[in-house]
């Protein structure tokens, strides 16, 4: 199965029975053990994402590209912090709830911008991109094209969550016990973190801090690399 396909199955399922799932999962809605546990996970990384991002920086005027946002919940309190963020996601559904809430929350809706968009037709220039368990969605042998990309729009730093690919968590995902069966969820990519390194270091990115998040069904790996 190739990209397209992969692509192409990801935007149809998060714009119908994915988009309710996901929906309850980031926002607090009713769910089970299993998706509570991923919320909690999720929400993890988010907030090391943040605590990252405020230790560095003022992140007033921050110029901040969040591929892959989802309902907005790191994009939202980046740009209450006082960033310039552009979000985009393939789900359209997403989209118009992340716009829907962040007019809700924000004092200044208009620090935030978000685009229906596919992440290989991102353009533009951003101190910081950030792209958060999205990778899950990409094979391989696609994501160094996909990250490179990334890393052309960044002027300093990229941050990117990813399903880290080791012998532990291929033998979970293969008994069904880390990732919902194929009736409920896309595809799910794991991947090497040596794989992930080697492309941003040809991009010309150091590893300056890295994290990794675990719960009983949520795994994600977070790298945060600078431009040399």
């Amino acid at each position: 199965m190739n990209v397209a396909d992969d692509k192409t199955i990801v935007k149809e399922y998060f714009n119908s029975v994915g988009f309710d799932r996901w929906k309850r999962i980031y926002e607090g809605g009713e769910v089970n053990k299993v998706q509570l546990d991923i919320r909690n996970g999720h929400q993890q990384t988010v907030e090391k994402i943040l605590g990252w991002l405020k230790a560095d920086n003022n992140l007033s005027g921050l110029s901040i590209c969040d591929a892959g946002c989802g309902t907005g919940n790191l994009s939202i309190p980046l740009a209450e912090a006082g960033a310039k963020v552009y979000a985009s996601d393939i789900s359209d559904k997403m989209v118009q709830e992340a716009k829907e809430i962040a007019s809700n929350a924000l004092k200044n809706p208009e620090n935030v911008t978000f685009a229906v968009q596919d992440l290989e037709d991102l353009n533009g220039s951003y101190d910081t991109v950030i792209c958060c368990d999205v990778l899950i969605h990409y094979p391989q042998d696609k994501a160094d094209e996909m990250i490179s990309h990334l890393c052309s729009l960044s002027q300093s730093r990229v941050i990117l969550s990813f399903a880290p690919k080791t012998c532990f968590l291929t033998i979970l995902k293969k008994i069904g016990s880390l990732f919902p069966g194929p009736s409920k969820t896309t595809r799910a990519y794991q991947h090497r973190e040596a794989d992930i390194v080697k492309i941003l270091e040809t991009n010309g990115f150091t590893i300056q801090r890295q994290e990794m998040t675990s719960t009983r069904f949520y795994y994600s790996r977070l790298l945060e690399a600078k431009r040399k």
